[in-house]
């Protein structure tokens, strides 16, 4: 069992940054496969970004793609979302998602086992 901490969230205006940071309970986070997916009203949930738990380069959603870096601290079990360059349409909740050694950097929500509160993320024009 592991436990999620969301924090970072808030508002920006258009152009700004946030770094979103997510915190797990437990004393095995190097084994977890990370990640970031977004909700917004009358949206279905969908994928942002993935680190595994081997490490190696993130998987990133199109649209936020040299935007958003994806990073992981081990030793703090904690995993980052550095947000720049950010837009109105990036206005969500962010959940942050865990799954004990699980291939790759799926952006399937269904194989993430372990989610957080979410953390509300609004930008303004």
């Amino acid at each position: 069992q592991v436990q999620l901490v969301e924090s970072g969230g808030g508002l920006v205006q258009a152009g700004g940054s946030l770094r979103l940071s997510c915190t797990a309970s437990g004393r095995t986070f190097s084994g977890y496969t990370m990640g970031w997916f977004r909700q917004s009203p009358g949206k279905e949930r969908e994928f942002v970004s993935a680190i595994s738990w081997t490490g190696g380069t993130p998987n990133y959603q199109d649209s936020v793609k040299g935007r958003f870096t994806m990073s992981r601290d081990n030793a703090k079990n904690t995993v980052y979302l550095q947000m720049n360059s950010l837009k109105p349409e990036d206005t969500a909740v962010y959940y942050c998602a865990a799954h004990f050694r699980l291939a790759g950097t799926p952006s399937q929500d269904y194989l993430y086992r372990y989610w957080g509160q979410g953390t509300q993320v609004t930008v303004s024009s």
